[in-house]
């Protein structure tokens, strides 16, 4: 069984339990009360290399990362960095993030926010609009085609946008074909849990012009970021170089500073 697969298992057993304690009903409910979504599209495609920061206190590869007590004060310092979105793990068993994370972070920023997770059903759509989330995560390869169109089909339909994340060729084939308006390429092997990051380099021409490619994993610091910028990134999701460094806000505002760097400034938008 690969990772993947081992960690689906424990997604479907913790959904299975929110399904019983909460109906899809409820949810609908809370995400009618919620304000409209704010859009990120536009904020991935202004000049230069975006930055979306992640609150993650656990990996499966890395196990833990940082002690975060207040998810909140974290998105706040991402913010006050210049990080145009913030994404916020919600996966229990491996990654130790909730729900609860999300509807935190929500309350503390005006940014939009990304339900990091392993989506693989309409009800944690619903979940991510009824704590606030702007934008879900979908893994192509934790889903079917047929689900893969139809989860980006019904998360446009509750107001989400989705980034739909690929990490091969044939993913990143199949994301386009899916209708994906957002790609993200990451560079972790989800078998061996190895980061190749040369792995956006490769794939990147892939992606339609038009469609916003972001870079996902291996991201250590300014170099990275005017790196992958210049092989076409419009944005990079970083994470564990954020949450292990001892100055978020810095380090945010120090990757935002390099997006913004000239060598960059020849890109086509």
């Amino acid at each position: 069984m690969s990772v993947l697969e081992e960690i689906l298992d424990g997604v479907r057993a913790d959904l299975a339990a929110r399904q019983e304690r909460i109906p899809l009903g409820n949810l609908k409910e809370l995400a009618s009360k919620q304000p409209p979504a704010r859009d990120v599209t536009p904020l991935l495609r202004s000049p230069g290399v975006s930055i979306l920061a992640e609150v993650k206190r656990s990996s499966p590869s890395k196990g833990s990362l940082a002690d975060i007590s207040d998810p909140a004060a974290l998105a706040v310092d991402y913010e006050s960095g210049g990080a145009v979105a913030i994404s916020v793990l919600t996966e229990g068993q491996r990654f130790n993030g909730s729900l609860d994370d999300l509807r935190a972070v929500r309350a503390a920023v005006d940014v939009p926010i990304l339900r990091k997770d392993f989506i693989i059903t309409s009800y944690q759509l619903w979940e991510a609009r009824a704590h606030g989330a702007d934008v879900a995560l979908l893994i192509v390869a934790a889903l079917e085609q047929n689900a893969l169109v139809s989860l980006i089909e019904r998360a446009e339909s509750i107001g989400l946008t989705t980034l739909v994340e690929a990490h091969t060729a044939d993913e990143v084939h199949r994301a386009v074909d899916a209708g994906a308006r957002i790609i993200g390429i990451n560079a972790r092997d989800l078998n061996t849990l190895e980061v190749d990051t040369s792995t956006f380099h490769r794939l990147a021409s892939l992606v339609p012009d038009g469609v916003v490619r972001i870079a996902e994993s291996g991201v250590r610091g300014p170099h990275d970021v005017i790196e992958l910028g210049q092989d076409g990134a419009d944005a990079v999701l970083v994470g564990e170089s954020l949450v292990t460094g001892k100055e978020p806000r810095s380090a945010v505002a120090d990757l935002v500073a390099a997006g913004a760097h000239p060598a960059l400034n020849n890109r086509s938008q």
